[in-house]
């Protein structure tokens, strides 16, 4: 039977590290956040893969739950990154000769090559939230890359307009997030974190791409936004350039980082309506966090929002960081919840 969320859930964004013995973390870092599919970062033949994951993913599951965190993910350890996954398996992309776009580093980025209309053809993360389901009695998210960020990921030669296209991926998500909540997802996240890099293009038709990938769906749903992985990104601004507007998405949570660009929090306010998932675990250090660190990072939370609306969580990118580093990290998480809600009583 699945346990009831205390006052305060604790939460991760996705990731969690994967084993060396299943990715090679040298070549996962040389291309960082691969947007193409790159199997040459796993370890194990592709006839063990498969199980391979699922052994890896009952660590990362097992950790969380050993570490106290109340909603849990598989750690993401199946994917290469956190969009390709999905992104990969879709009508309409060419598979064999990707493309090139800027990224959101200003920099040129290999991307799938979009040469016909985009379409879903199969369950593409089902198995992953049934085998979470039979391994944990924990509440259970599964993310998703978001239409808008899979759009500017990808070369499109293809569609008249990137607002089209960016439509035509939220039909394919919504499609796949209904197969995800019947397998036994209780939390659906949508990884948004190109709108922050282009925030021009977001206003334009980030909102309406979001409502419909996440149309017609019960239950908690989250869309994520975040400045770059650590590994990737070491100075971070202190303020978003996109987030005021995600009030007008129908998800009932917003995910952002805030513990390592010391985020100035009043910005919530605008938040109306929302909860908010708050970084408060800083992952561009490998330093761990005591519990009363984390708990004073959560206490400025409340300043701003009720207790109610507030779910702790890590800052993005977890799955770069040493396993130790993580685990004793997610504990102290987990003990500076554990601190504030005995305050609030």
């Amino acid at each position: 039977m699945q346990q009831k969320l205390p006052l305060l859930p604790t939460t991760v964004v996705g990731s969690y590290p994967q084993p060396a013995w299943l990715v090679d973390h040298a070549k996962l870092r040389g291309r960082l956040v691969p947007r193409v599919r790159t199997p040459e970062v796993w370890r194990v033949e592709e006839a063990y893969l498969e199980q391979a994951q699922d052994d890896a993913t009952l660590i990362a599951i097992r950790d969380q739950e050993r570490a106290g965190i109340d909603i849990i993910t598989d750690g993401e350890i199946r994917r290469e990154s956190y969009s390709n996954h999905f992104s990969s398996t879709l009508e309409g992309i060419d598979h064999g000769s990707p493309g090139e776009v800027i990224g959101r580093t200003g920099k040129p980025t290999i991307v799938p090559r979009v040469t016909g209309r985009i379409a879903r053809t199969r369950a593409v993360e089902v198995r992953d939230v049934e085998f979470a389901r039979a391994n944990t009695d924990r509440a259970i998210k599964i993310t998703l890359p978001g239409p808008f960020t899979m759009t500017a990921q990808a070369k499109n030669e293809f569609y008249a307009d990137e607002a089209e296209l960016a439509m035509d991926f939220a039909v394919a998500l919504n499609a796949e997030i209904r197969e995800l909540k019947a397998a036994g997802a209780d939390v659906i996240q949508l990884d948004e974190p190109w709108m922050q890099a282009f925030p021009e293009r977001a206003r334009r038709f980030a909102i309406p791409v979001i409502n419909r990938a996440l149309e017609g769906i019960e239950g908690t749903t989250v869309v994520h936004m975040c400045f770059g992985y650590a590994a990737m990104v070491s100075e971070k601004p202190s303020g978003y350039s996109f987030l005021p507007e995600l009030s007008g998405t129908t998800a009932a949570q917003i995910s952002i980082e805030a513990a390592q660009p010391r985020l100035d929090l009043g910005i919530l306010r605008e938040l109306e309506g929302k909860a908010v998932m708050l970084g408060v675990i800083d992952l561009g250090t490998r330093e761990v966090e005591t519990p009363e660190t984390v708990a004073a990072r959560i206490r400025a939370g409340l300043e701003v929002l009720p207790p109610e609306r507030l779910i702790p969580a890590p800052d993005c990118g977890m799955k770069y960081l040493p396993r130790d580093v993580a685990f004793a990290k997610l504990r102290a998480l987990s003990e500076g919840a554990a601190i504030v809600r005995a305050e609030l009583g």
